[in-house]
């Protein structure tokens, strides 16, 4: 299924477009994460901004400051709550969408599972994929297994 891939938040205040394919995708289990999502780890997408395109609404933008001094920003709904996507400081033209806004979802499979030392202890990583202790070194590390395994696909 080629793009455009469509999705929204969970009250379908919110609709957007993705108009370009996620330069990957990948399990983060942080306990920032786990906090942040009331979950067991989130699914980080990042795309290109210019691919994302508004349907319908407005959502707010947020903003958390961390124990660790790192701040997050990014966008939800403003009126169900549900987390579009983040914001990277570092990546401006980035945009770390939650891929279970995404209408079809399990389209998409992780390549790569991070911060798996703070997992949860029933949590099962997948055989062949790929996992890191922490944040991989390499910032594009998760983009080139993404790349590799859909350049084989």
């Amino acid at each position: 299924m080629p793009v455009p891939y469509e999705g929204g938040c969970i009250c379908g205040a919110i609709r957007y477009r993705l108009e370009a394919e996620p330069l990957a995708l990948s399990c983060c289990h942080c306990t920032d994460c786990q906090r942040h999502s009331g979950t067991a780890f989130v699914l980080s997408m990042p795309v290109f901004k210019e691919a994302v395109k508004l349907l319908k609404g407005s959502p707010a933008n947020y903003e958390v400051h961390l124990e660790s001094g790192h701040v997050r920003h990014g966008a939800h709904c403003g009126n169900c709550a549900t987390r579009l996507w983040g914001q990277p400081p570092r990546f401006e033209q980035v945009l770390v969408l939650r891929s279970g806004t995404l209408d079809d979802p399990g389209r998409f499979e992780p390549v790569a599972h991070i911060w798996v030392r703070s997992k949860q202890p029933w949590v099962v990583i997948p055989e062949g994929v790929a996992s890191f202790e922490t944040q991989p070194e390499d910032p594009f590390a998760i983009v080139k297994l993404w790349r590799e395994k859909h350049a084989r696909a």
